[in-house]
């Protein structure tokens, strides 16, 4: 750190600095605006975030009126039992309750921001509805040992929108921040957190594009393109990445803003920078990142830049999704030794932890019978975008033999140990006894019809489904107020993070789609709310930053 007196005045003065435009962002803004201060929000992009890119669900519970249109009645106890499960300690039991009794009112505060839900529940177990459906079981609730541990409920909130959801979710939170008098800055980049000379945190500084330049519509239709490019063709969205980079370098200039009580961190993680990837859990640099290329742990280094600290950065979760058709859970999940790996009615992000300390490679087995019902359900149960990956995966990738002996040479997996595991399900499954990994007994079937079948669920898959991934840890904030903290456990004065910049409810695993968004809408709003609260900072001469 180098200390120095300020060289040149503020671009901009205002309350709070959000940097990061997603869902955590947008929420922080929108709840300090409520709370009566100014705010500036600042993107290097477009806005949006991995929250456009999304799914658009969000994980509430404890009695939605949408839960309760559906049938359910859920309370914040049950949803609280069932996640303490799941949680662990990524945060405090205090933090996780006070999540599950304000997630009603979550919901209710997200339709007054304009965002559209709807009670329609999906019948069966999916990764995603279609869009008949906008109310579903989006994590483990329904399965055992959960399902023993707490009343089950419908979570996953789908924000109402065709196709994938995360647009239409976005777009609410955009049209209601700009009806307030938040201001926004998009194409602009944070380079430095400014401290004053008591280590306060004052504004940031950075590089904006040009007032007028021509490029900012032009790299805003590119960013755009590139939310579902790096996702759907990675390396035409890792050239127009770079393009947008150099344009930005070419045509941006430098920008300074004060904040009078505080600059939000909202990101987002670092699942596309992969030497940070490498260094914390190499075995994830063979998924997909799931997210935008915002996602570069640009603000978890801001953060630590000026003395804050992580936690959990090895915590990452892979995506294994090959529900639906459901009814492939009848399957099993088998390990390249042959065993089986884990519960195949598992939420496939807990599945892809058994897949990952498993060192990376599983396939589903299943039988002609299974198969064959499973074709007949694409139609019916697949969104648009899951029968691109589940047709191929299904007609053409997967392997196919007339015993398990020649299936397990395609598959490269021990031929005994494949057969030994299969057989030991099958008589279990016949003699009508419990699953010893708790499938429920709808889908505990013996798997004997030839021929027989292997879809490859490996994080490096050739099923044509990639196995997606994201990080989970961040900067440690204070729970009660969301304020960066120091190694010591003290908090910086003036700067918050939240969403996946920070360590947060699933920063432990990822258990329930909806989740992520879910914790970046609390913690947001956390933030927001304390950082307006403050008392307008007056700077102690000497400003200091990062070298």
């Amino acid at each position: 750190m180098t200390t120095h007196q300020k060289t040149r005045g503020w671009d901009v003065e205002t309350d709070v600095i959000v940097v990061g435009f997603g869902a955590a962002g947008a929420s922080a803004a929108l709840q300090a605006g409520e709370d009566g201060a100014s705010v500036l929000l600042l993107d290097r992009c477009h806005g949006g975030g991995a929250t456009a890119a999304s799914g658009g669900i969000i994980y509430a519970g404890g009695g939605t009126r949408y839960q309760l249109s559906a049938g359910f009645q859920d309370t914040p106890d049950e949803m609280y039992k069932y996640l303490k499960h799941e949680v662990g300690d990524a945060v405090s039991d205090e933090t996780l309750r006070r999540f599950c009794d304000e997630s009603p009112h979550m919901i209710e505060w997200l339709e007054k921001a304009g965002v559209p839900f709807e009670a329609s529940l999906c019948p069966f177990k999916t990764s995603y509805p279609t869009d008949d459906y906008y109310l579903y079981f989006s994590g483990n609730e329904s399965t055992r040992p959960y399902k023993d541990l707490a009343q089950p409920a419908p979570r996953g909130h789908r924000a109402r929108g065709k196709g994938i959801s995360g647009l239409a979710l976005f777009n609410a939170f955009e049209q209601a921040v700009k009806k307030t008098d938040i201001s926004v800055r998009c194409q602009t980049r944070v380079d430095e957190l400014i401290q004053d000379a008591d280590g306060r945190i004052v504004g940031v500084e950075g590089r904006t594009l040009r007032k007028g330049s021509i490029s900012a519509p032009f790299l805003s239709f590119l960013t755009k393109i590139n939310s579902k490019a790096n996702t759907y063709a990675p390396p035409a969205g890792k050239l127009i990445n770079s393009f947008c980079c150099m344009v930005f370098r070419l045509r941006s200039k430098p920008f300074r803003a004060k904040a009078r009580k505080g600059v939000v961190l909202s990101a987002g993680g670092f699942i596309f920078n992969k030497d940070l990837v490498n260094q914390h859990h190499q075995i994830f640099t063979k998924c997909l990142p799931l997210g935008t290329y915002g996602d570069n742990g640009s603000g978890i280094k801001l953060g630590e830049s000026v003395g804050g600290t992580t936690a959990r950065m090895n915590n990452m979760t892979a995506w294994r999704f090959y529900v639906p058709p459901d009814t492939l859970m009848q399957g099993l999940m088998i390990g390249e030794q042959g065993e089986r790996l884990c519960n195949e009615e598992l939420y496939g992000a807990k599945q892809g932890d058994y897949i990952v300390a498993a060192g990376g490679k599983a396939f589903l087995v299943f039988d002609h019978d299974t198969y064959r019902e499973a074709v007949s359900l694409i139609g019916k149960q697949c969104a648009a975008f899951q029968k691109l990956t589940m047709i191929p995966m299904l007609r053409l990738t997967r392997k196919k033999a007339s015993t398990l002996e020649k299936l397990a040479r395609k598959m490269k997996v021990p031929s005994q140990a494949l057969k030994d595991t299969i057989n030991n399900y099958n008589t279990m499954a016949a003699n009508g006894e419990a699953d010893p990994f708790g499938k429920t007994e709808k889908r505990f079937i013996p798997q004997v019809t030839p021929p027989f079948y292997a879809v490859d669920c490996s994080l490096q898959s050739k099923s044509g489904i990639p196995t997606a991934a994201m990080t989970l840890g961040g900067l440690v904030v204070d729970e009660e107020t969301g304020l960066v903290r120091r190694k010591d456990g003290s908090s910086i004065e003036g700067l918050y993070a939240a969403g996946r910049s920070a360590v947060g409810v699933c920063s432990n695993g990822y258990f329930a789609s909806g989740l992520s968004i879910s914790d970046a809408i609390f913690s947001g709003r956390r933030a927001g709310r304390h950082a307006a609260a403050r008392q307008e900072q007056s700077i102690t001469p000497g400003i200091s930053q990062p070298a």
